[in-house]
């Protein structure tokens, strides 16, 4: 039994609607970077003084966990060789090259709207961290692999776990004062939209239903 492909229509409201969250996240960028000088917003200064005096060690060994996960060697090169190695030992090659195009695009977004907005971290960070604050790359990666992983795998739970994560790592980078809390938006814009929009270019070769349905259906058949 083949397994089911999208739409033109569904490939082309994954394209357009990629494209629409990552010029969001540019507008967001350029809003802080060219309307306000860089300058946090309102929320943005209330959440950081917030977190700053509600520090406790859990969740800080949570959230310097977290950015190792995230971010480094680690969450760019490690996690994503791992979950594509897995999906390929399970005979999904377009799936495993789909989620290593999506976090090499994510990567390569991140990196341009950091250079292009020039945003200055906040003053109380107390992890290291690369140059520009805007957008967050470890919450681009952590939407980035949410939205893929829900593409792949286009499940309920999968999609909760996706959010959740992208949740948790959004709280850690401003709890570590590493980021605004607008950069950790521009961040889940970026990555989301980025993993869209190379869904849109490989969702005809992704099966959308996972590999134990289409087996009962073949036995159902029999």
């Amino acid at each position: 039994m083949p397994s089911p492909r999208p739409s033109r229509r569904a490939t082309v409201t994954l394209l357009v609607t990629g494209i629409v969250l990552l010029l969001l996240a540019a507008g967001l960028g350029a809003w802080i970077a060219i309307g306000r000088g860089n300058a946090p917003f309102t929320i943005d200064a209330i959440w950081a003084s917030w977190l700053a005096e509600g520090r406790t060690p859990v969740l800080l060994w949570i959230s310097f966990a977290m950015n190792w996960l995230g971010g480094g060697w680690f969450g760019v090169l490690v996690a994503p060789l791992l979950i594509a190695g897995v999906l390929a030992l399970r005979g999904r090659w377009w799936a495993a090259a789909y989620f290593l195009s999506a976090e090499a695009a994510t990567a390569v977004v991140v990196q341009i709207l950091k250079h292009l907005f020039g945003r200055a971290r906040p003053e109380e960070i107390i992890v290291l961290s690369d140059f520009g604050s805007f957008p967050s790359g470890h919450v681009a990666n952590a939407a980035a692999i949410a939205v893929a992983l829900a593409v792949i795998v286009p499940r309920l739970w999968v999609v909760l776990a996706g959010a959740a994560w992208v949740l948790l790592m959004a709280f850690s980078r401003t709890y570590l004062g590493a980021h605004w809390l607008s950069d950790t938006l521009g961040g889940a814009l970026a990555g989301a939209g980025a993993a869209l929009v190379l869904a849109a270019v490989f969702v005809r070769h992704i099966p959308l239903v996972p590999y134990r349905h289409r087996y009962s259906a073949l036995r159902g058949v029999r």
